[in-house]
């Protein structure tokens, strides 16, 4: 399938039907091959699945195969600076992830979002407070009460010192007035573990990174901290709902990103595959079956969100004594 744009201009009057009037026509012959889309994460993880899935669901819009290639290393940003560096003509896309917004500030990747165009976010997920259920603790007031009464003392299993979850633990602690232990480990999955075999008290993970344990009844969700519930967790609150309390939590989010001379009539054409791919029927079933969250947005309005990430993880990181040296 081959994508044309066009965009006509004529000079008014008489001249207009005269075969030497001012007309021009500009052409983008886009996609002719496959598109290769970058992981930089490794295979079997949440990011790798959401990208073979769209990938799955945005060939069909293109009309030509979208290849999904790994490249791990640096908390992401070996893959991203990898996409960010990369011939700019729509054939090598990204994966971009939340760290393209906070390894920067930690001085861990060379790049910021601005290294890249933006071509649509297809993914967030919030992050949801989790107990055991077994917990003293069956709302999320009943909990933030105990920490304001006892400072330091729960111990928050986080996915890494610096990693997102980390990040929006602390944006809770500032925002509720409260002081957690945070203890951090190689992953949300180790986390969670702790949490189960009673190490920590809670674990500040995704929805989708609770949802099977908390479907058997071994974990107790008290809170998804967003604006708006979590289709992972139906009948789980918000924080807002359950406290009152309105804090920015930052969540986890993937999406689609280009080098930043990419032309924008082949970004155009890269955002309207991309997010008809996440819209489809087939897309959305695998995301709500896994529990993932999808969130659509266009160029522009992904261009907005990577800028207020941007803004503030930079605020926050620094904050946390964790910003570069």
């Amino acid at each position: 399938m081959i994508f044309t744009i066009a965009a006509l201009t004529a000079c008014g009057g008489k001249a207009a039907t005269d075969k030497s009037s001012a007309s021009a026509s500009k052409k983008v012959d886009f996609p002719k091959k496959a598109v290769t889309l970058i992981v930089p994460y490794a295979a079997g993880g949440g990011t790798d699945s959401t990208a073979r899935a769209l990938a799955k669901a945005a060939e069909k819009h293109l009309g030509q195969a979208v290849t999904v290639v790994n490249k791990t290393g640096g908390g992401g940003s070996v893959g991203m600076t990898e996409g960010a560096n990369s011939k700019p003509d729509g054939y090598t896309v990204t994966m971009a992830t939340v760290e393209l917004t906070t390894l920067p500030h930690l001085g861990l990747s060379p790049i910021t979002y601005e290294n890249f165009k933006p071509v649509a976010l297809v993914n967030y997920d919030p992050a949801a407070i989790t107990v055991r259920a077994d917990s003293q603790w069956k709302t999320m007031k009943e909990f933030l009460d105990y920490a304001k009464a006892h400072p330091g003392e729960l111990k928050l299993g986080n996915s890494g010192t610096g990693a997102i979850w980390h990040l929006g633990a602390v944006t809770l602690e500032k925002g509720a007035g409260v002081k957690f232990n945070h203890i951090p480990f190689e992953g949300a999955g180790p986390a969670i573990t702790a949490l189960l075999g009673g190490h920590v008290d809670a674990v500040p993970v995704s929805a989708a990174e609770v949802k099977a344990q908390v479907d058997t009844g071994k974990l107790r969700a008290l809170a998804i901290n967003d604006s708006k519930p979590s289709a992972a967790l139906p009948g789980v609150k918000t924080l807002k709902e359950e406290t009152g309390l309105t804090v920015e939590v930052p969540g986890t989010w993937r999406g689609i990103a280009v080098p930043k001379d990419t032309p924008d009539e082949i970004v155009s054409i890269l955002t309207d595959a991309f997010t008809k791919g996440a819209s489809d029927q087939e897309f959305k079933d695998y995301m709500g079956k896994n529990g993932l969250g999808i969130e659509i947005k266009d160029a522009k309005s992904f261009g907005q969100h990577l800028k207020n990430n941007h803004d503030q993880f930079g605020k926050l990181i620094p904050e946390l004594g964790l910003g570069k040296k």
